[in-house]
């Protein structure tokens, strides 16, 4: 099915010019349009590539949409607000594309629309997530030590203690994605910073 936003962009003329220094105000003001109609449809694109995780398990018994739609399941059921648990929905939506990075690419996905602190527990989850193996696989399992002093630590500690390592059962009662596709839409209808605002933080 062609989504709406998807749809409305491609009723829209394209420009014509064929490098930016030749570009007028006008063209930039469709260009603002495609954009805009683009944007809009970015709740769809999270939420198709979330389905992306199905199937793999990485050797867990569940596979990477499942622990993702519990993690969310369990910070929903926590109380935790709607950020968060968008956060804890997408916090692993990196592992298809950024396996070695995976937290970091969740983090920029989340950044213009979460809170500093929200974007920082996506952005550190995988360090501090390491608490619990990386001692299995010969590692330090106390890196995240080295963000002791910082003030989003025990809120990151905290996430992966309650949603996050204990989110491949199986047989836990897990929320479906449809249950978070309005959560998903609303966090994501518009940036609170953005390069292109003025209010990135570098």
């Amino acid at each position: 099915m062609v989504r709406a936003a998807a749809a409305a962009e491609a009723a829209l003329p394209d420009t014509t010019f064929t490098q930016m220094l030749d570009a007028t105000r006008e063209d930039y003001q469709l260009i603002a349009k495609h954009s805009l109609a683009f944007f809009r449809g970015l709740p769809d694109r999270i939420l198709a590539h979330l389905e992306l995780l199905a199937g793999e398990t990485g050797g867990y018994a569940v596979d990477r949409l499942t622990h993702s739609l519990q993690t969310a399941t369990r910070a929903e059921r926590a109380g935790e607000d709607e950020e968060y648990v968008v956060c804890a929905l997408l916090h692993d939506i990196g592992d298809t594309l950024a396996s070695a990075n995976h937290s970091e690419m969740a983090a920029v996905l989340v950044a213009p629309f979460v809170s500093d602190e929200n974007h920082w527990i996506v952005k550190h989850h995988g360090i501090f997530q390491g608490y619990y193996f990386f001692h299995h696989l010969g590692l330090d399992r106390n890196l995240r030590d080295r963000y002791r002093e910082h003030p989003h630590f025990e809120a990151c500690a905290r996430f992966c203690a309650l949603y996050d390592q204990n989110s491949f059962d199986p047989r836990y009662d897990t929320l479906p994605l449809e249950h978070f596709e309005p959560m998903v839409r609303n966090v994501l209808r518009a940036p609170k910073r953005s390069v292109y605002l003025g209010t990135d933080e570098g």
